[in-house]
């Protein structure tokens, strides 16, 4: 009798329990921004590694956590102090992995690996100031990271995609022979972000750059410049704040030589706040992506930075871009290399596959599902390419779970944070496909809260999922998430997981939403080469139909409609895709495939894409 009034009384306090969460959670990440403007060392390279699937290096036989002194942790040293010293462990360079990268691809004992494996590296360092402090920065680590410098251990972080660093305290750094160790695990589980269940491959490893950094006692720790929203464009006025790492007195100087603007702020604690007018700056765009070098220095350091100015904003029915109507031409793209079956990594990679995306004539991308490496953000604000940066709250995670949604905002902080100075970036978004019930829709809610309290100046969303039937020709987005988003994005795939390529042709889509209404996946497979008539699934002229029938359902879409990131540029490895002759582990929607080779789909979207980007001169 009493669970009726329990269950409607749990619905309504949860939203109060994550708002409560949310004021608590407020302090923001502890990473240090713009590393590479830093003195750095890169530890990137050859590691040894030990593979440990029971986790012996870091539980003993009684499965009860190791000590930091026990000796047969992996963490120690794994050299015997005598003959008759017994060691079950041991690093040497019979087993070597490449930082960064992912484990997978680089030993075929590794491809569908997801446990633990130890990282070893050995290096010599000398701080170029003895009063200097040091920190290990890693720009990501797939998943869980444990790590240790010469049997101490320095911290632990959760999350794939986004970077962390630990301070390296003067006791424990040594001159010669320092033993850093990285216990790396990226095992699935349900109560993380994302849970078991994924559409992507589970690359394992070290996959982004790990460096020492060397800042003074006193540093800049973070910093946001960015055009103030709605600021008037005959004369623009930048704001942000600089934050130091420790309250202190004295001042910020702001110095952009190429616009002569210098700017003093004084400081009284550990963050000041700015702001100055940028007369006479060029505007960012996709077709001017114009950057300016901005110095910031204080009493102890002067770090560089190039940034762009720009607006952003949902006015209406329309995302204007410097107070101008926008229509994104996208593209959705996963951070990986299907020629070489790998995680993407470096500024050739992102350089390449931007580059694909540039020349399909898109001015716009989707980084799916997951915050990208750096060097894709930074490229696109010098390639005039605007940016969908996502966290992965995807499809079934644990939205009952507080300890989720601490995972989820932290890793949504850590994405901002790194993030929050690339003027192509316009769009955060929390998730993906996340089902409709009121405890999802808190959880999400509180997510955009979070997003709009670390940066105001960017548009939120969430990749909407929704329910279609092919007997249907209008078709309503009235997920209850949109009331909180400033973009009703929403994923659709008639034609392909819904009746066929026609079913799209007098379709029509609505919302009850006034605002910008955006497809953020469209798309079906095709396995490359393989050619029949256009009604064969898997074939090159099914996806063509497919797109041709899109393009022509987007040509009639209402007037809110501001753009597609079709699913998805390349093909790319996934475990769910199973048929033995058309997918064979692969999710084969990519308009480019295996090689980087175009399908036939792909010159219909890119042509679509040149009509849109003619009629809007």
């Amino acid at each position: 009798m009493l669970l009726k009034p329990v269950k409607t009384c749990m619905k309504q306090i949860l939203p109060f329990l994550f708002t409560c969460l949310l004021l608590q959670l407020k302090a923001q990440t502890n990473l240090i921004t713009n590393i590479g403007a830093r003195k750095i060392t890169s530890l990137n390279g050859k590691w040894q590694y030990i593979i440990d699937p029971y986790e012996t290096g870091f539980y003993d036989y009684r499965y009860q956590e190791r000590q930091e002194k026990d000796r047969d942790a992996y963490w120690n040293t794994d050299i015997p102090q005598n003959k008759t010293d017994k060691k079950e462990h041991g690093y040497n360079n019979k087993y070597i992995l490449t930082v960064p990268g992912d484990w997978n691809s680089q030993d075929s004992k590794f491809i569908y690996y997801e446990g633990t494996v130890w990282y070893k590296k050995s290096f010599d360092f000398v701080k170029s100031k003895s009063s200097d402090r040091v920190f290990i920065y890693f720009g990501a680590v797939n998943y869980r990271a444990d790590v240790y410098l010469n049997g101490k251990k320095l911290g632990m972080h959760k999350g794939g995609f986004t970077p962390f660093n630990f301070e390296i305290p003067d006791s424990v750094l040594k001159a010669k022979d320092n033993f850093l160790v990285v216990k790396v695990d990226n095992k699935r589980s349900k109560d993380e972000v994302p849970t078991v269940n994924t559409d992507w491959w589970n690359y394992g490893g070290i996959t982004r750059d790990v460096l020492l950094a060397e800042v003074p006692q006193n540093f800049i720790k973070d910093y946001f410049i960015q055009l103030k929203k709605s600021s008037p464009l005959n004369n623009p006025e930048a704001e942000g704040w600089v934050k130091l790492n420790n309250a202190q007195s004295g001042s910020v100087e702001i110095d952009i030589p190429e616009l002569k603007i210098k700017k003093i702020f004084p400081v009284t604690d550990s963050i000041v706040n700015i702001s100055f007018n940028v007369t006479n700056a060029q505007l960012w765009s996709p077709e001017n992506p114009k950057l300016y070098q901005v110095k910031l220095t204080t009493a102890s350091e002067t770090i560089t930075d190039k940034i762009g100015f720009r607006t952003i904003e949902a006015a209406g029915k329309q995302v204007l871009l410097n107070g101008k109507p926008i229509f994104m031409r996208g593209i959705s793209i996963h951070e990986e290399i299907p020629m070489d079956v790998r995680r993407a990594y470096s500024r050739q990679d992102a350089l390449w596959i931007l580059g694909k995306a540039k020349s399909l004539n898109c001015n716009m991308v989707r980084l799916a599902h997951y915050p990208h490496d750096e060097t894709m953000t930074r490229l696109a604000d010098s390639l005039g390419i605007l940016v969908w940066s996502e966290i992965p709250v995807y499809w079934t995670i644990d939205f009952t779970s507080k300890a989720v949604f601490e995972k989820a905002r932290t890793q949504l902080s850590e994405m901002i944070t790194r993030d929050h100075n690339r003027a192509s970036v316009i769009i955060w978004s929390v998730g993906n496909e996340t089902p409709v019930n009121e405890t999802r829709t808190a959880f999400m809610h509180n997510l955009i809260s979070a997003a709009r309290e670390l940066d105001a100046t960017r548009l939120i969303s969430a990749a909407l999922e929704t329910n279609y039937s092919e007997l249907e020709k209008t078709h309503l987005i009235n997920d209850p998430l949109g009331k909180y988003v400033d973009l009703v994005s929403f994923n659709e795939y008639l034609g392909w997981y819904g009746g066929l390529p026609s079913n799209a042709t007098n379709a029509t889509w609505k919302t009850i939403y006034d605002k910008p209404l955006f497809i953020s996946e469209t798309g079906a497979e095709a396995l490359s080469g393989f050619h029949a008539d256009s009604l064969t699934r898997w074939s090159e002229e099914y996806q063509a139909w497919y797109y041709r029938e899109q393009v022509a359902m987007f040509k009639k879409m209402p007037e809110n409609f501001v753009g597609i990131s079709p699913w998805i540029l390349l093909d790319f490895r996934s475990p769910r895709r199973n048929n033995p002759v058309y997918q064979q582990g692969w999710n084969n929607k990519g308009l480019l495939d295996h090689q980087g080779k175009p399908k036939k789909a792909f010159n219909i979207l890119k042509k679509y894409y040149a009509d849109k980007k003619m009629n809007e001169k």
